[in-house]
C-alpha cells in the first residue's frame, strides 16, 4: 500500500500547541481521499516550535495530491494551534509543501493547497476552483469594511482587537511587546509625571528639556544642543520625522506678503527675493490644513491653541536650508505679523516653536496616521477579501500587511479614541485630528504615494541643488529596489499584459481599494483596474513602499525589509528574486553606512536593515 511521510511544523507563538484530536485528510486528483488521526490528547505532539513527522499509509494510490485538510476536534478544553506548514513526501519521493501560517481555533478545520502560486486561469480542476472560491467567500464574511468617521478611508469592521479574525490578531508575544513598548515610551517621555505640563502653560524652556532628559542617543543629544539654531530648524524639514512637507517655492503667495526689505539681510547672493525664487533658492512649508481646525477643549480648565503657519526658507551659499520668514496664520494683517531672524531672539524662537508644533500635528495625524497606517489598512483588508492564499500577489504582499489591522484597531481602542492618550496630550485631540484627516483626504492621491513622482512634484528632486536631502536619496534607492523585485515576480507569473487584464482577482483587489479605500473619488487618481505589467509593478511598489519604507521614515519599527520568516513562496524563481532583492538592499545599507560615517547627524531611517516590513508599530 502507498505510504506518505507527512511533516507538520508548529509555530513558536505562546499556546501554539494542541491537546485535541488532530486529523489529516489527503485529497487526490481522482477525487479519492483518506482521513488519518495524527495526534490525540497526551501525545504531546505539536508543542510550541515543534516539527513532527508521521508515516501515513493509504489503501490506494491517490494520484497527485490536490488538497490536504487538517481538523482539530476538542478533547477537554479549547486551545488554539498555530500551524506553520505541512510537507508531504509522496510514495515516488516527491516533496510537496503546503504553507499555512494560520491559527486553527475551536473545532475548526483548514484546507490547504500546495505552495505553488497560481493565478485563477491556472486552476483547471473543479475542486481547485471551488476551494479558491470558498476561501474568498469565507474571508469576505470575516473581513468587512466599516466607516470609522465620515470621510475617512474605510477600516475593518471590529470594535476592538479581540473581535478581529484570529489570524490577524497580535500573537501573545507581539501583544505583550505592544503593551511593554507603549508603557516604556510613556516612561521615557515622563508622560505621567509631566501630564500636567501638556494641559497647562510651561514657565520656561527647562520644562521642555526635563521631559527629554532620559532620551539618550547621539542624535537626540546633538539635537537638544542645537535645536534653537536656524540650521537645525531647516535641517529637520529635510531629514526629520516629517520630511514630506517642504517644497520649492515658485512664487511667493499673496497670503504671505514678504518684502525684499524684510529678508534682505538673510539673502547671501546679492539677488532680489524674486531672483532668488527664480533661481530655485527659496522653499516653503505651508500648514494651511490646520486653518480652522478646532483646538482641544476636552479640559475646560485649559485653553489650547493651534496655529496654521507659513514658513519661508532659503538655501544659503553652503546649500543649507534656513528659515527667513514665518507667518503664524493664513490671513495677512496687522494682527498676523511676519516674524524674521532679525527680530528679538525669543520672538523669532517662539515663532519657530509654533511652526514645529504645527509640524508635529500634521506629522502625527496626516503623514503618519492617514498616509501610512490607514492607507496600509485599506491595502490589507482588500488583500484578504480579494486575493486567495494561492495567489502570487497574496504571497508577495502578506508580509507587508502583518499586524497592520491589529495595530490600527489597538490605536482606535486606546490612542485616538475618545478620552484616549491623543485627547489628553495633543492640542488637536477632542475632534481636531478627525477634522484634519477629513481635510487631508483631498490630497491623498495615488501619485502622491508614488515616491519619485511626489518628490519631483515638490521640486525637490535635484541632488545637486539640494545635496543634504537624505530622505529623498535613500527613499529613491529603496523604491527602485522594491520596484525591481516586484517586476521580477510579475514576470514569473504574468507572461503578458493580457494575463494581467484577465486576472479577475487582481482586478477585484484594485477595485476594492478604489471603491472603499478611496471612497470611489475619481480625483484620487487611484486606478479602477490594472491593464499592464508595468502599471502593476508601480501599483505593487506603492503598496510595498508605503507599508514599509514610508512608514519607517516617519516612525520606527522592528521587522526588516527583505526578510521573510514565513515562506509563502516555494518556487525557485521567486526565491532567486528574493535573494536578488536582499542583495540590492544590502548594497543600499552599505552605501548609507559609508555616507553616515563621522556625521554628527547621520540619517538611517531608510536604511533597509532598519525598515520594518509592515505597519506593525
Amino acid at each position: 500500500m502507498p505510504s506518505y511521510t507527512v511533516t507538520v511544523a508548529t509555530g513558536s507563538q505562546w499556546f501554539a500547541g494542541t491537546d485535541d484530536y488532530v486529523y489529516l485528510t489527503l485529497q487526490g486528483t481522482d477525487g479519492c481521499s483518506e482521513r488519518h488521526l495524527l495526534d490525540k490528547p497526551f501525545y504531546n505532539d505539536f508543542e510550541r516550535g515543534a516539527v513532527d513527522s508521521y508515516d501515513v499509509t493509504v489503501e490506494e494510490d491517490l494520484g497527485e495530491i490536490q488538497l490536504i485538510k487538517i481538523e482539530k476536534r476538542k478533547y477537554w478544553y479549547q486551545d488554539d494551534w498555530y500551524l506553520k506548514y505541512i510537507t508531504v513526501k509522496t510514495p515516488v519521493g516527491d516533496y510537496l509543501e503546503f504553507p499555512c501560517y494560520r491559527w486553527i481555533t475551536d473545532e475548526k478545520e483548514v484546507v490547504l493547497r500546495d505552495g505553488r502560486a497560481k493565478l485563477p486561469r491556472d486552476d483547471k480542476t473543479q475542486i481547485l476552483k471551488q476551494h479558491r472560491r470558498k476561501e474568498l467567500e469565507s474571508r469576505q464574511k470575516m473581513y468587512r469594511w466599516k466607516e470609522w468617521h465620515p470621510g475617512f478611508p474605510l477600516s475593518i469592521d471590529a470594535h476592538c482587537h479581540s473581535e478581529l479574525p484570529r489570524d490577524i490578531q497580535f500573537d501573545n508575544e507581539k501583544g505583550i511587546d505592544f503593551i511593554l513598548n507603549y508603557t516604556k515610551a510613556m516612561e521615557n517621555l515622563y508622560v505621567n509625571r509631566f501630564m500636567h505640563m501638556f494641559q497647562s502653560s510651561w514657565s520656561d524652556f527647562a520644562d521642555f528639556e526635563r521631559i527629554f532628559v532620559r532620551i539618550s542617543n547621539t542624535i537626540s543629544e546633538y539635537v537638544m544642543q542645537h535645536w534653537r539654531e536656524d540650521f537645525m530648524f531647516g535641517y529637520q524639514f529635510l531629514n526629520g520625522c516629517n520630511p514630506v512637507l517642504i517644497r520649492r517655492c515658485t512664487e511667493i503667495p499673496k497670503k504671505l506678503p514678504v518684502t525684499m526689505d524684510m529678508v534682505e539681510c538673510s539673502l547671501e547672493r546679492n539677488l532680489t527675493l524674486e531672483e532668488e525664487v527664480k533661481q530655485g533658492n527659496i522653499f516653503i512649508v505651508d500648514y494651511e490644513l490646520l486653518d480652522g481646525v478646532d483646538a482641544n477643549k476636552t479640559d475646560p480648565c485649559t485653553i489650547q491653541y493651534l496655529a496654521a503657519p507659513i514658513c519661508l526658507l532659503y538655501k544659503n551659499l553652503e546649500k543649507k536650508i534656513v528659515p527667513i520668514a514665518i507667518q503664524l496664520g493664513q490671513k495677512p494683517g496687522p494682527d498676523n505679523p511676519i516674524f524674521l531672524p532679525s527680530d528679538a531672539t525669543y520672538d523669532w524662537l517662539l515663532a519657530k516653536i509654533w511652526v514645529r508644533s504645527s509640524d508635529f500635528h500634521i506629522h502625527q495625524t496626516v503623514t503618519h496616521l492617514l498616509r501610512t497606517h490607514l492607507v496600509s489598512e485599506v491595502f490589507s483588508i482588500a488583500m484578504f477579501r480579494q486575493l486567495p492564499a494561492v495567489h502570487p500577489l497574496f504571497k508577495l504582499l502578506v508580509p507587508h500587511m502583518r499586524f497592520t489591522i491589529a495595530i490600527n484597531t489597538k490605536a482606535r481602542e486606546q490612542l485616538i479614541c475618545e478620552c484616549g492618550l491623543f485627547d489628553k496630550a495633543n492640542a488637536t485631540g477632542g475632534g481636531g485630528h478627525v477634522q484634519m484627516v477629513q481635510k487631508a483626504m483631498k490630497d491623498l492621491t495615488y501619485s502622491s504615494l508614488c515616491f519619485p513622482e511626489e518628490i519631483k512634484a515638490k521640486g525637490m528632486d535635484s541632488k545637486e541643488d539640494i545635496p543634504y536631502y537624505y530622505y529623498r536619496d535613500d527613499g529613491i534607492k529603496v523604491w527602485e529596489a522594491i520596484k525591481s523585485f516586484a517586476e521580477d515576480v510579475i514576470h514569473i507569473y504574468y507572461e503578458s499584459d493580457e494575463v494581467v487584464c484577465e486576472d479577475v482577482e487582481l482586478q477585484a483587489f484594485v477595485k476594492d481599494i478604489y471603491v472603499y479605500g478611496m471612497r470611489g473619488v475619481k480625483a484620487s487618481g487611484f486606478p479602477k483596474m490594472i491593464r499592464t505589467r508595468e502599471t502593476l509593478a508601480e501599483y505593487l511598489t506603492v503598496i510595498m513602499f508605503t507599508t514599509s519604507a514610508q512608514h519607517a521614515a516617519v516612525n520606527f519599527g522592528q521587522l526588516f525589509l527583505g526578510m521573510y520568516p514565513d515562506e509563502h513562496f516555494v518556487e525557485k524563481p521567486v526565491k532567486e528574486a528574493m535573494a536578488k532583492f536582499r542583495k540590492n538592499l544590502d548594497e543600499i545599507v552599505s552605501t548609507i553606512t559609508e555616507r553616515n560615517k563621522n556625521k554628527k547627524l547621520p540619517y538611517y531611517y531608510l536604511s533597509p536593515d532598519r525598515i520594518p516590513n509592515s505597519v506593525a508599530v
